[in-house]
């Protein structure tokens, strides 16, 4: 593999953006001109406009354009401005005066810290021409310290545009860290590849190792060669490359050809070496940007949908997980264990089920392994919370589909209550109730979790996911979304808040009079806010705890306020029965209804009735329009008649 470099590509179509700050006097404009010129200025102006570089003055033939800046007090919010537009900046100090390089660590640094400018730093020393060389302190002694303290520092340089040393060096490792920054590659302190890279080229291995015989053949090495960087490798190359890894990593490479440790020990050699641009090369060809993720034109165009349609999987996808699945179950014990989810995940930048709201959401075993129910669950969650991010990690870990081809966007809601009937595979279902009255039970029994006895309060939204099997032989997945009793009132504050919502289920504490009032007044708030909003929604309620003696009134009061509002009357519920899968399925089978079990308050009867009051006096109205135009018509062909006539 033969480094190369190439234009950056999808990296800074539109240029790079340079910004100089530092120090009034530290010699910023005489670096810019002299560098954009190649002559020493002997005036100069105290700000200089935008500054174009010389085109061919760097291989990449990327734009740069270098923007100098005034330290003065009075133009502070101009220089934050320009700090935050710009892709690289590079801090000047002189070298003739010791207090400007202290002031790069005492105010310079931090301040691009406050301003939250998160961009590849040049540290440059001007006026070299003018330092005392009685001091015999090295740069790197200098800037070890600082360097250290703040990593955002990419090089360090030394300069002198008077004597016209070390200035066209400043402008390209300015622009090569942004076309080719260090930091997401590689870790200066362990000097070796960080996570996100490997994930990466283990990825782009897999892809080029086209006979999935984990090593790449001299053919295959020569394909990836020419994708790359245009050009074939010679024999002798190839000979070479392998020796290389060879000499220093037995394994690197076998019979059939280099290993993926061998790809690996090649692309940390290039950056220490400081050839950056062969890996980011490699990268961009394969369609990762800077932060190491697919770039969006790898993607799906952005989802067009109304609040009340949500996005599922098409067939493919599913078909393609579940072939994934058995492929990385290699115990074939029916479960994905964390190390096989792993390696499942080790092509993406991260697994992306590791933190909430998935980490938690499906059923696992008692080794913490995921059925093929529960991993298609995860990703049905993850499709509809993000169905982008769910796209992109089903291409990094292989699926080779057109990427628009592998979600589908449902119905409208709206039109599934008009059909009576949806058409969605996922429905979701949003649990309300007051503090505990059981939800969290009641989503910990939907994936198989053990009941707690210890109770934890929730303080943010939860979800539980998981297959249901409905009469008829269909199966549709129910994702539980846990809404905290103090959240309610921000989430009904959204106007589309019940668009998501395919059924909300309000749950209350059987044995507690104060709970179930609470939960009725939630049942009302959520009504109302469809009434008025046009999102209505099925509604059940569930009376928890069923293994407690109930307050007294409890029944009466419950099937009174439930038939009132004309939804079915509340479902018993115990978490320590063992005994509720016909709770889920009575969930999934109102939304599959969606006409059915909606609420209505006192305010939306009233409502209706005004409405349809108001709607049979305007058809009085037309009716008597109609009859007295009709009479106006008879009378004007009697009176013609009558003038006709006489």
């Amino acid at each position: 593999m033969a480094g190369g470099s190439s234009s950056a590509g999808n990296a800074k179509s539109g240029g790079v953006r340079i910004v100089v700050a530092g120090d009034r006097g530290t010699g910023k404009s005489s670096l810019i001109v002299t560098a954009a010129t190649d002559t020493f200025p002997t005036n100069v102006p105290p700000v200089l406009p935008p500054t174009r570089m010389p085109d061919d003055m760097y291989p990449d033939r990327v734009p740069v354009t270098v923007i100098d800046t005034s330290s003065s007090l009075e133009n502070r919010g101009r220089l934050a401005e320009d700090l935050k537009q710009a892709d690289a900046v590079v801090l000047t100090y002189a070298c003739d005066q010791p207090a400007t390089l202290d002031r790069l660590s005492t105010f310079w640094l931090p301040e691009l810290r406050r301003l939250e400018v998160r961009v590849p730093v040049i540290v440059v020393g001007c006026k070299l021409d003018l330092r005392d060389e009685q001091q015999p302190i090295t740069l790197e002694q200098v800037m070890s310290p600082i360097m250290q303290q703040f990593r955002e520092i990419e090089t360090c340089i030394e300069c002198s545009a008077f004597n016209h040393i070390q200035i066209p060096e400043v402008f390209y490792y300015a622009q090569k860290a942004v076309l080719h920054p260090t930091a997401p590659l590689f870790d200066q302190e362990s000097q070796t590849l960080k996570p996100r890279c490997v994930r990466a080229l283990k990825r782009i291995f897999i892809l080029c190792d086209h006979d999935r015989d984990g090593a790449l053949s001299d053919a295959e090495l020569n394909d990836f060669q020419v994708k790359c960087f245009n050009a074939p490798l010679q024999p002798s190359e190839i000979v070479g490359v392998k020796r290389v890894v060879e000499e220093k990593l037995p394994e690197g490479v076998n019979d059939l050809g280099l290993t993926l440790t061998g790809f690996l020990f090649l692309h940390a050699l290039f950056i220490e070496k400081g050839r950056l641009e062969t890996t980011w090369t490699v990268l961009r060809k394969f369609g990762y940007n800077n932060d190491i993720r697919l770039v969006d034109d790898q993607l799906p165009p952005p989802i067009k949908r109304a609040p009340d349609q949500s996005v599922e999987l098409t067939n493919e996808a599913v078909e393609y997980l579940k072939t994934a699945f058995n492929m990385f179950d290699i115990d074939g014990d029916g479960a994905l264990r964390p190390a096989e989810l792993e390696d499942l995940f080790s092509t993406s930048p991260e697994s992306p089920w590791i933190e909430a709201p998935y980490e938690d959401a499906a059923d696992k075993n008692a080794l913490g392994g995921l059925s093929l129910d529960g991993f298609l669950s995860e990703w049905a969650l993850m499709t509809l919370l993000d169905p982008i991010r769910s796209v992109e990690n089903l291409i990094y870990i292989g699926y080779s589909g057109d990427p628009p081809s592998a979600i589908r966007v449902t119905r409208k809601r709206r039109t599934d209550r008009r059909k009576q009937q949806t058409d969605r595979n996922i429905l979701q279902c949003f649990v309300f109730g007051p503090h505990q009255s059981g939800k969290s039970a009641l989503l910990a029994a939907f994936i198989g979790r053990p009941f707690a006895d210890i109770h934890v309060s929730t303080t943010e939204e939860r979800y539980a996911v998981n297959a249901v099997d409905l009469p008829g032989g269909t199966r549709k997945t129910l994702v539980l979304r846990e809404i905290p009793e103090d959240g309610v009132k921000m989430l009904l504050s959204r106007k589309d808040a019940l668009a998501a919502c395919d059924i909300a289920v309000f749950v209350y504490d059987s044995s507690d009079e104060s709970s179930w009032k609470r939960a009725t007044k939630l049942l009302v708030d959520v009504a109302s806010q469809g009434e008025i909003t046009g999102y209505e929604v099925p509604c059940l309620m569930v009376a928890a705890k069923d293994d407690l003696d109930p307050f007294e009134t409890a029944i009466q009061d419950a099937t009174r306020v439930t038939q009132d509002m004309g939804i079915e009357a509340p479902i018993p519920f115990s978490a320590t029965s063992g005994d509720f899968n016909s709770l889920f399925r009575r969930i999934a089978t109102a939304a599959e209804h969606p006409h059915l079990n909606i609420p209505e308050t006192e305010a939306g009867r009233s409502r209706r009735q005004y409405n349809r009051l108001i709607n049979r006096s305007l058809m009085f109205v037309s009716v008597g329009a109609a009859v007295a135009i009709v009479g106006l018509a008879a009378y004007r062909v009697y009176a013609a008649r009558k003038n006709s006539s006489s």
